[in-house]
Protein backbone atom coordinates (compact mmCIF):
# COMPACT_ATOMS: atom_id res chain seq x y z
CA UNK A 1 0.00 0.00 0.00
CA UNK A 2 1.35 3.54 -0.94
CA UNK A 3 2.66 5.27 2.29
CA UNK A 4 2.78 8.95 3.09
CA UNK A 5 6.50 9.99 0.97
CA UNK A 6 8.77 13.15 1.05
CA UNK A 7 8.03 14.83 -2.85
CA UNK A 8 11.01 15.90 -4.05
CA UNK A 9 11.93 19.56 -4.33
CA UNK A 10 12.47 19.64 -7.82
CA UNK A 11 9.22 17.78 -8.13
CA UNK A 12 7.01 20.02 -5.99
CA UNK A 13 8.42 22.78 -7.81
CA UNK A 14 7.42 22.15 -11.07
CA UNK A 15 3.63 21.20 -10.23
CA UNK A 16 3.32 24.50 -8.93
CA UNK A 17 3.90 25.59 -12.08
CA UNK A 18 1.45 23.60 -13.53
CA UNK A 19 -2.51 23.35 -14.12
CA UNK A 20 -4.58 20.64 -12.90
CA UNK A 21 -5.66 20.29 -16.87
CA UNK A 22 -2.28 19.76 -17.54
CA UNK A 23 -1.74 16.84 -15.05
CA UNK A 24 -5.02 15.57 -15.65
CA UNK A 25 -4.33 15.19 -19.93
CA UNK A 26 -1.06 13.72 -18.74
CA UNK A 27 -2.36 10.93 -16.68
CA UNK A 28 -4.93 10.49 -18.89
CA UNK A 29 -2.39 9.53 -21.38
CA UNK A 30 -1.36 6.67 -18.85
CA UNK A 31 -5.03 5.53 -18.86
CA UNK A 32 -6.03 7.33 -15.84
CA UNK A 33 -9.18 8.05 -16.37
CA UNK A 34 -10.58 8.93 -12.61
CA UNK A 35 -7.99 11.40 -10.74
CA UNK A 36 -10.16 14.70 -10.86
CA UNK A 37 -11.93 15.49 -7.80
CA UNK A 38 -15.08 16.58 -9.38
CA UNK A 39 -16.83 19.58 -7.47
CA UNK A 40 -14.70 20.86 -5.09
CA UNK A 41 -13.53 24.34 -5.36
CA UNK A 42 -10.60 26.67 -3.81
CA UNK A 43 -12.28 28.30 -0.59
CA UNK A 44 -9.55 31.33 -0.97
CA UNK A 45 -8.97 32.96 -3.69
CA UNK A 46 -5.48 34.14 -2.87
CA UNK A 47 -4.42 31.91 -6.25
CA UNK A 48 -1.77 30.09 -4.23
CA UNK A 49 -1.35 26.87 -5.70
CA UNK A 50 -2.17 23.37 -3.60
CA UNK A 51 0.77 20.91 -3.52
CA UNK A 52 1.88 18.34 -0.92
CA UNK A 53 1.41 14.51 -0.53
CA UNK A 54 -1.91 13.28 1.11
CA UNK A 55 -2.23 12.14 4.58
CA UNK A 56 -6.13 11.08 4.80
CA UNK A 57 -9.18 11.01 7.31
CA UNK A 58 -11.45 8.77 6.72
CA UNK A 59 -15.65 9.80 8.25
CA UNK A 60 -18.81 7.44 8.40
CA UNK A 61 -22.38 8.33 9.43
CA UNK A 62 -22.87 9.56 12.94
CA UNK A 63 -24.84 7.64 15.68
CA UNK A 64 -26.69 9.78 18.06
CA UNK A 65 -25.31 7.86 20.50
CA UNK A 66 -21.85 8.27 19.99
CA UNK A 67 -21.40 11.65 18.72
CA UNK A 68 -22.51 13.68 21.06
CA UNK A 69 -20.61 17.46 21.86
CA UNK A 70 -18.81 15.76 24.85
CA UNK A 71 -16.82 13.68 22.44
CA UNK A 72 -14.41 16.46 21.80
CA UNK A 73 -13.35 16.79 25.13
CA UNK A 74 -11.09 13.90 24.17
CA UNK A 75 -7.95 15.01 22.43
CA UNK A 76 -7.35 12.01 21.14
CA UNK A 77 -10.86 12.04 19.03
CA UNK A 78 -9.31 10.81 15.42
CA UNK A 79 -10.48 14.39 13.95
CA UNK A 80 -8.25 16.11 16.47
CA UNK A 81 -5.52 13.48 16.21
CA UNK A 82 -5.30 13.90 12.33
CA UNK A 83 -5.47 17.39 12.81
CA UNK A 84 -1.89 16.84 15.12
CA UNK A 85 -0.36 14.38 13.23
CA UNK A 86 -0.51 15.15 9.53
CA UNK A 87 3.10 16.01 8.39
CA UNK A 88 4.77 19.34 7.49
CA UNK A 89 4.12 19.81 3.73
CA UNK A 90 0.81 17.32 3.08
CA UNK A 91 -2.64 18.06 2.60
CA UNK A 92 -5.32 16.78 4.53
CA UNK A 93 -7.29 15.02 2.44
CA UNK A 94 -10.70 14.21 4.03
CA UNK A 95 -13.71 11.55 3.14
CA UNK A 96 -16.67 12.95 4.07
CA UNK A 97 -19.05 10.49 1.55
CA UNK A 98 -20.12 14.35 -0.47
CA UNK A 99 -22.26 14.72 2.41
CA UNK A 100 -21.57 19.06 3.09
CA UNK A 101 -24.52 19.46 5.25
CA UNK A 102 -22.44 19.76 8.13
CA UNK A 103 -18.44 20.98 8.45
CA UNK A 104 -15.85 18.58 8.00
CA UNK A 105 -13.95 21.51 9.87
CA UNK A 106 -13.64 25.06 10.92
CA UNK A 107 -11.47 27.88 11.17
CA UNK A 108 -9.42 26.62 14.34
CA UNK A 109 -8.50 23.67 12.69
CA UNK A 110 -7.29 25.37 9.86
CA UNK A 111 -5.19 27.63 11.51
CA UNK A 112 -3.57 24.51 13.50
CA UNK A 113 -2.89 22.81 10.24
CA UNK A 114 -1.17 25.77 8.76
CA UNK A 115 0.55 26.60 11.71
CA UNK A 116 2.40 23.09 11.84
CA UNK A 117 2.97 23.64 8.10
CA UNK A 118 0.65 21.52 6.79
CA UNK A 119 -0.34 22.98 2.96
CA UNK A 120 -3.51 22.53 2.39
CA UNK A 121 -6.80 20.44 3.27
CA UNK A 122 -9.41 18.68 0.52
CA UNK A 123 -12.29 18.14 0.94
CA UNK A 124 -15.48 16.59 -0.52
CA UNK A 125 -17.73 17.90 2.62
CA UNK A 126 -17.48 21.62 3.38
CA UNK A 127 -16.28 23.37 6.53
CA UNK A 128 -17.74 26.23 8.70
CA UNK A 129 -16.37 29.72 9.32
CA UNK A 130 -15.85 30.15 5.78
CA UNK A 131 -15.13 33.53 5.52
CA UNK A 132 -12.61 33.15 7.84
CA UNK A 133 -10.95 30.79 6.20
CA UNK A 134 -11.03 32.20 3.19
CA UNK A 135 -9.31 35.24 4.26
CA UNK A 136 -6.12 32.67 5.51
CA UNK A 137 -3.16 32.63 3.44
CA UNK A 138 -4.18 28.38 3.69
CA UNK A 139 -5.41 26.86 0.11
CA UNK A 140 -8.68 24.81 1.19
CA UNK A 141 -10.75 22.80 -1.37
CA UNK A 142 -14.39 21.83 -0.32
CA UNK A 143 -18.04 21.28 -1.64
CA UNK A 144 -19.61 24.05 0.10
CA UNK A 145 -19.83 25.83 3.64
CA UNK A 146 -22.19 24.81 6.54
CA UNK A 147 -22.32 26.15 9.94
CA UNK A 148 -23.69 22.71 11.15
CA UNK A 149 -21.17 20.64 13.97
CA UNK A 150 -19.73 17.70 12.34
CA UNK A 151 -20.66 15.33 15.12
CA UNK A 152 -24.23 16.20 13.61
CA UNK A 153 -23.78 13.86 10.30
CA UNK A 154 -19.98 12.94 10.77
CA UNK A 155 -18.06 10.44 12.84
CA UNK A 156 -14.19 10.31 11.96
CA UNK A 157 -12.83 6.85 12.35
CA UNK A 158 -9.61 6.55 10.22
CA UNK A 159 -6.12 8.05 9.90
CA UNK A 160 -4.09 8.33 6.76
CA UNK A 161 -5.89 4.92 5.39
CA UNK A 162 -7.15 4.92 1.96
CA UNK A 163 -10.56 6.87 1.09
CA UNK A 164 -12.43 7.73 -1.55
CA UNK A 165 -13.04 11.67 -1.73
CA UNK A 166 -15.44 13.47 -4.40
CA UNK A 167 -15.88 9.99 -5.94
CA UNK A 168 -11.61 9.49 -6.61
CA UNK A 169 -8.88 6.53 -4.65
CA UNK A 170 -7.02 8.39 -2.53
CA UNK A 171 -3.88 6.63 -0.89
CA UNK A 172 -1.33 7.88 1.85
CA UNK A 173 1.65 9.30 -0.05
CA UNK A 174 -0.65 10.58 -3.22
CA UNK A 175 0.53 13.90 -4.49
CA UNK A 176 -2.85 16.66 -4.69
CA UNK A 177 -2.15 19.45 -6.85
CA UNK A 178 -4.79 22.29 -6.25
CA UNK A 179 -5.41 25.64 -8.69
CA UNK A 180 -8.92 27.84 -9.99
CA UNK A 181 -10.30 24.11 -11.67
CA UNK A 182 -10.08 22.21 -8.43
CA UNK A 183 -7.98 19.48 -7.45
CA UNK A 184 -6.11 16.11 -9.13
CA UNK A 185 -4.65 13.40 -7.19
CA UNK A 186 -1.40 12.07 -8.80
CA UNK A 187 -0.47 8.33 -7.79
CA UNK A 188 2.94 8.35 -5.31
CA UNK A 189 5.13 6.38 -7.90
CA UNK A 190 4.42 8.47 -10.79
CA UNK A 191 4.66 12.27 -9.30
CA UNK A 192 8.03 12.71 -10.50
CA UNK A 193 6.72 11.70 -14.22
CA UNK A 194 4.02 13.48 -14.22
CA UNK A 195 5.48 16.61 -13.04
CA UNK A 196 8.33 16.57 -16.00
CA UNK A 197 5.68 15.65 -18.60
CA UNK A 198 3.77 18.25 -17.42
CA UNK A 199 6.24 21.01 -16.93
CA UNK A 200 7.28 20.10 -20.57
CA UNK A 201 3.80 19.83 -22.08
CA UNK A 202 2.96 23.48 -20.49
CA UNK A 203 6.35 25.15 -22.12
CA UNK A 204 4.88 23.83 -25.72
CA UNK A 205 1.56 24.57 -25.01
CA UNK A 206 2.94 28.67 -24.27
CA UNK A 207 4.37 28.85 -27.46
CA UNK A 208 1.48 27.46 -29.25
CA UNK A 209 -0.53 29.44 -27.95
CA UNK A 210 1.25 32.54 -28.95
CA UNK A 211 0.95 31.49 -32.47
CA UNK A 212 -2.97 31.16 -32.16
CA UNK A 213 -2.68 34.54 -30.33
CA UNK A 214 -1.46 35.62 -33.72
CA UNK A 215 -3.73 34.47 -36.03
CA UNK A 216 -2.56 30.84 -36.41
CA UNK A 217 -5.49 28.10 -37.42
CA UNK A 218 -5.72 25.14 -35.21
CA UNK A 219 -4.93 22.68 -38.20
CA UNK A 220 -0.96 22.09 -37.95
CA UNK A 221 -0.68 24.04 -34.50
CA UNK A 222 -2.63 22.52 -32.21
CA UNK A 223 -1.68 19.60 -32.10
CA UNK A 224 1.33 20.78 -34.26
CA UNK A 225 2.31 18.82 -37.01
CA UNK A 226 5.95 18.02 -37.99
CA UNK A 227 6.68 21.24 -39.50
CA UNK A 228 4.99 23.19 -36.54
CA UNK A 229 7.14 21.13 -34.01
CA UNK A 230 10.73 21.93 -35.88
CA UNK A 231 9.76 25.76 -35.37
CA UNK A 232 8.39 25.25 -31.82
CA UNK A 233 11.47 23.75 -30.79
CA UNK A 234 13.74 26.24 -32.31
CA UNK A 235 11.94 29.08 -30.72
CA UNK A 236 12.23 27.31 -27.72
CA UNK A 237 15.86 26.41 -28.03
CA UNK A 238 16.73 29.87 -28.93
CA UNK A 239 15.08 30.88 -25.42
CA UNK A 240 17.51 28.84 -23.33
Amino acid sequence: MPQTNNLKPETRLKLSQVSTATITTRLFSRGLRNTFLHGLKPLNTNGKQLVGVAYTLRYIPAREDLDILSAFTDYDHPQRLAIEQAPPGSVLVMDCRGVDRSAAAGEILMTRLERRGVVGMVSDGSVRDSGNIAAMDFPVYVKSSSAMINLSLHHAVDINVPIGCAGVAVYPGDVMVGDADGVVCIPSHLADEIATEAYDMESLEAHILRRVQDGASLRGTYPPNEETMRLLRLEMDGQQ
